[in-house]
């Protein structure tokens, strides 16, 4: 039996899992999910390779849970981003667009865009699609308070701008051109829509 680290056994699982998704994301994070072995996780953990089955039933629910598991690091960055922006719209609207790039920029989203095989792309979509509507609900609830009618298809609509923004990245575009303009596009749009009426009403 490994030796406990923690307080107590619950506190020593709550770790070792911590640990093996670690050691997950670390390998994603270097762009190919086929080297998510539960051999290597365990090996960089430190940890039995038949350890990791106590936590995972199988790479699948690994992968899946490392890039669900993303959401709330990305969420929590989206709404502080969110809540130093003050109450007008186009400065949420930027500060939404513009801290999601910085996260493109600085390589959070390569969890989630590991290149994977057939069965390994279907565990990452379904972590992924879950990691992005939870990216959308700050904004959501930003556009609600802000009097939009429809703030989750303006959400998605405005999201678009940064899903397209994440490819010219991912191509080699220059990461200050590409944000400016993606802010300005985003801010833009938004104005296009019926005037939104002040915070608080």
């Amino acid at each position: 039996m490994p030796k406990i680290h923690a307080a107590t056994v619950a506190d020593h699982r709550s770790q070792q899992r911590a640990a093996l998704l670690d050691a997950a994301r670390e390998l994603l994070a270097e762009g190919d999910a086929s080297k998510v072995t539960f051999a290597e996780v365990a090996r960089r953990t430190g940890l039995a390779r038949n350890s990791v089955y106590k936590y995972f039933p199988d790479r699948h629910h690994l992968l899946t849970e490392v890039v669900r598991e993303a959401a709330p690091r990305w969420t929590e960055r989206i709404r502080a981003a969110l809540a130093t922006a003050g109450d007008a719209p186009e400065a949420r609207v930027a500060a939404h667009v513009t801290v999601q790039l910085e996260m493109v920029r600085d390589g959070e989203h390569r969890v989630a865009r590991a290149t994977a095989g057939a069965e390994d792309a279907a565990a990452l979509r379904a972590g992924a699609d879950a990691a992005h509507r939870a990216l959308l609900d700050p904004l959501v609830e930003a556009l609600a308070e802000l009097g939009d009618d429809a703030p989750l298809m303006t959400a998605r609509l405005l999201q678009g701008f940064v899903n397209a923004a994440t490819t010219a990245l991912e191509a080699g575009a220059d990461y200050a051109a590409v944000t400016d303009r993606t802010v300005r596009l985003a801010v833009a749009a938004l104005r296009g829509l019926a005037p939104l009426p002040p915070a608080g009403r």
